[in-house]
Parts: structure tokens; C-alpha cells; sequence
């Protein structure tokens, strides 16, 4: 994504200005301190000069596991275009009994960052990294997330590999988790790759170059679909969600470009997902504290049941997680055009989610309800979130049956402020994508749109328009408003600095 230059000023600063302004102002720290910066100097030379493909296998061993070394194996990795911070590669086997072996690499950023150092405190106060649109802050420097731990196309790489065995129809044989050294064959993309296998787009260019990788990544998308069924069986929820990113042009906003799922993306959702449980599940079966992810039963289940009863559907009076993905996916069958609409509301109206402590012992009833999942954990994106980083280092004590690196104290410090941070980046996101859509809509004041609901508390009622998909307050005939209805909004005013656009109801 281009940045915006300064010569925007149409509303009182560019958008990278405007989004530095809020990272700072929730607290963020883009800027290294002295000794991160000669921590990272150091790490820096020392991979310079010590690269080569045996001396990090000589490292692994440190671990107290074996390290397999499974560059042979044609890895591959899909994500965004533009990302840089690879943190997964994917592979699947055929076994000869039906089965399927997945096996997902995770990248090993302990390796480079190790508990207590100077780069490590820098990564816990920002927690994640955050994505404006016009400019990635990332929790660790880009030196780092982008190169020497980020799972680039052609290098060895360290990583913690997750191993899923699924049964013919899907079910989940085993797990298992060890450190392996691999190579990333190729770097795909979410819109060529689900273009693709969608079969409204050509085999993408490196896919068809590199010998079996077409086979290899219709064989990942088999695994998903199983995956996905067993996961839809359970009560995972699926939605359809629209993010709207800004683009610029010439230092000015020219839109808000959507990303919507496909194929790729659901491929790699379902690989992470799987592999998330799978580390909980191994931590807890090793009797070790871990942190959970948690999204908690809706508190405003009644409010679900009246969009469902709206489209002739009576849902529980208990909030069931397997109820409303049998109303979504009938839903989605039925009005695929207005999904997404739905889907945001039903997004809201499940509220954020939260890391907890999860201690050994009986499992208690907390869990994701969105993914109808009582075990789950954040590890597969080490290189953008804390909690993945901490949950690699638990993981690699419980394979080398060493004692735990935090105590439950720690961890429960560590969730707290990860959940902290995750609120503060979401916070920081939002401002960016409404000083977008206040610069874009700044010229249409007194212009109405069709909306959807996306919130009503004490600060306000807010809304998301149709087209373009920007969001902002009802200031003004929103007495009757609730969430996942459809309005019509006239547009009050604009302003880009503070990111405000406010609408009254018509």
C-alpha cells in the first residue's frame, strides 16, 4: 500500500501522519530504544556471518528435540500480496491408508528473540503489529519480522512445526508439534490462488513453474474442506466480512479497496485454526499453563434471535453456537449478495475476544464460541502477535521437559495486556479507515446512503455504509436503531483529522 504524502491537507494532515498521531496517542511504541537497537545490530552481523543452512541446524539442537530437516519438502506459503512477514508455510501428504498428513510450519522468532532481551521487551509493549493501511507498524523491526525470522521464498528457515493427521473424513487422528529447518518454495497470494481454485482465474505463474506444486496446493485445499466440514459439524461460525482498506493516489484518498474471503483464504483459515487447537490441546495434555484465546458467549443473544426470527428462523433462547451456524450457512445459501451485511452484524453483536490463563487441570467453560472450540490458542503468527511468541517458548520447554519459562502470575500479566494492545490496534485501525472515508466522502455532505446498524451503546449509534463501505455516527434520528437493521443515513459532516463522520437517520 502506497503512503499518502504531505501535501494532503485537504482535512488537516495525510493519513500517515494521522495514523502515526493515534499510535502514539494509544500508547504505542514504533521507535526502538538504544538497546533493542544494538541488540539488533548484533543479531544482524551474526547472521551475516553465520547463514549457512548447518549452523542453524547446530542451533536447534539446543531445544532438547530432534530437528528434522525437511527442506526437501515443498513448502509453500499464501498471504496477502503486499505481506513481508511470513509466518506459515503449509504442506500436505497422501498416505496410503487415505489419510492426509498436514503439516503447517509456524517461523521461529524465539530463535532471534529470546525471552528478556531488549528486542523482546519492545515486542511485549506494542504486543502486535499494527495495520493501517497506509504504513505496517510492526511489533518487532522490520529486520527482523520480515527477514531473518519471516518465512521468505528460497531461505532456510527455522520453524516449529504443527502436524495434523486427518482421517479419511476429516477427523483428527493426532497431533504432534517439533522443530524442523525448511525452505518456502514459493510465495503465493490469497487472489491469484483462490482466483484460481474458485476456476475463474489462471494457474498462478509460480504454481504452474514449480514442479508439483499444483497438485500439492489442490491436495491443501482437499485438507481444508475436510477440515471445514468437521469444523462446521461442531458449530463453527463462518461469516462473510467486508474490510475496507484506503488507497491513495497522488498523496489523496481515491477509495476503499474490499477484501473478501475465497478459497485461499478460507485454505489457510482452516490450516491455522486446526493448527491453534492442536498446540492448546498439546500444552494441556502435558499438563503446562498456556494462554487461551476466549470469545465469550454473546451478551446480547436476544438481539441475534430477533435478526434470526426477522428471516423466519427460531433460534435458542441459550445462546448455541451451533444453532446460529446452521441459521448463517442457510442464510449465506439463501442471500449471498446481503451475507456480508449480515455477517457484520452478527460480528458485532458477538463482541471482541480475550486471552485468559489456561491452567492444568479440568477444563472449564470458557472457550470460542465463534469457532466452537473449547481449546484454542494463538500460534501461528509469532512474528505479529506476543501471545504467539510467549505460547512458542511454552512449547518448546514442554519439548524439552523443561520447567515452564513464566509463571502462571506472568502469564496471566502477559494475556491481560495482550488483550490491552489488541483493543488499542483495532482502535488506532479504526481511526485510519474513518480519516479515509471522512477525506472521501468530504465533497458529498447532504447526500444520503443506504446503511447497516454495526452499534448502539452508551457512545453512540453507529452504521457502515452500503457503498462505499465507510462507518460513522447517527448523531441525529437514531432513537429507534439497533444492530443489523437497515437504515437510510444523510451525511452531516466529515472530518479527517479526528476521523469523524457523523450521520443523522432519515
Amino acid at each position: 500500500m502506497e503512503g499518502t504524502s504531505k501535501d494532503d491537507t485537504r482535512s488537516g494532515g495525510s493519513l500517515e501522519e494521522i495514523a502515526y498521531a493515534a499510535l502514539v496517542a494509544d500508547r504505542f511504541e514504533p521507535e526502538l530504544d538504544d538497546a533493542a537497537k544494538m541488540e539488533l545490530s548484533v543479531l544482524r552481523s551474526a547472521a551475516s556471518a553465520n547463514a549457512n543452512a548447518h549452523a542453524n541446524a547446530n542451533a536447534h539442537a539446543s531445544l532438547g528435540a530432534t530437528v528434522q530437516d525437511l527442506r526437501h519438502v515443498l513448502w509453500s506459503s499464501i498471504d496477502n500480496a503486499e505481506s513481508r512477514d511470513l509466518d506459515q508455510v503449509e504442506w500436505v501428504e497422501a498416505r496410503t491408508d487415505g489419510s492426509l498428513r498436514v503439516l503447517i510450519g509456524v517461523a521461529d522468532v524465539d530463535s532471534a528473540v529470546p525471552r528478556g532481551s531488549a528486542l523482546d521487551q519492545h515486542a511485549f509493549a506494542n504486543s502486535t503489529s499494527v495495520y493501517t493501511g497506509v504504513r505496517v507498524y510492526p511489533m518487532l523491526p522490520p529486520e527482523i519480522s520480515t527477514d531473518l525470522t519471516s518465512l521468505n521464498q528460497g531461505q532456510d528457515r527455522r520453524v516449529m512445526v504443527v502436524e495434523i493427521v486427518l482421517a479419511r473424513d476429516g477427523a483428527i487422528v493426532s497431533h504432534d508439534v517439533y522443530p524442523a529447518l525448511v525452505i518456502n518454495h514459493a510465495k503465493l497470494d490469497y487472489v491469484a490462488v483462490g482466483a484460481w481454485l474458485e476456476g475463474h482465474g489462471p494457474v498462478p505463474e509460480l504454481v504452474a513453474s514449480t514442479s508439483g506444486l499444483e497438485a500439492q496446493i489442490r491436495l491443501q485445499d482437499r485438507a481444508a474442506r475436510l477440515l471445514e466440514h468437521q469444523r462446521d459439524a461442531a458449530g463453527a461460525l463462518e461469516f462473510e466480512t467486508i474490510e475496507a482498506t484506503p488507497t491513495t493516489k497522488d498523496g489523496k484518498v481515491a477509495g476503499l479497496t474490499v477484501t473478501r474471503k475465497n478459497r485461499a483464504r478460507d485454505l489457510i483459515e482452516n490450516f491455522m485454526v486446526s493448527a491453534n487447537v492442536a498446540i492448546a490441546q498439546i500444552l494441556a495434555e502435558r499438563g503446562r499453563s498456556a494462554i487461551r484465546r476466549v470469545v465469550h458467549e454473546p451478551k446480547r443473544w436476544s438481539r441475534i434471535v430477533d435478526i434470526a426470527r426477522g428471516h423466519g428462523v427460531e433460534l435458542p433462547v441459550e445462546a448455541s453456537a451451533k444453532a446460529l451456524s446452521g441459521f448463517l450457512a442457510a442464510r449465506r445459501a439463501a442471500d449471498p449478495a446481503r451475507f456480508a451485511d449480515l455477517s457484520l452484524a452478527i460480528v458485532k453483536l458477538l463482541g471482541p475476544g480475550e486471552y485468559l490463563v489456561d491452567l492444568p487441570g479440568p477444563l472449564d467453560d470458557k472457550g470460542h464460541f465463534g469457532l466452537a472450540a473449547s481449546d484454542y490458542a494463538h500460534a501461528t503468527a509469532p512474528n505479529r502477535r506476543y501471545s504467539d511468541l510467549v505460547t512458542q517458548r511454552l512449547v518448546k520447554a514442554t519439548l524439552a521437559d523443561a520447567p515452564p519459562p513464566y509463571t502462571d502470575a506472568e502469564l496471566a500479566q502477559i494475556a491481560a495486556h495482550c488483550t490491552e494492545r489488541e483493543n488499542a490496534a483495532n482502535h488506532v485501525e479504526r481511526i485510519v479507515r474513518k480519516a479515509a472515508a471522512a477525506s472521501l466522502l468530504s465533497d458529498q455532505v447532504g447526500a444520503t446512503f443506504d446503511a447497516i446498524v454495526t452499534g448502539v451503546n452508551r457512545e453512540g449509534t453507529y452504521v457502515r455504509l452500503i457503498s462505499p463501505p465507510a462507518e460513522g455516527r447517527v448523531t441525529r434520528g437514531q432513537e429507534e436503531m439497533d444492530v443489523g437493521e437497515r437504515v437510510r443515513v444523510r451525511l452531516l459532516s466529515t472530518d479527517q483529522r479526528k476521523g469523524h463522520i457523523d450521520f443523522e437517520g432519515v
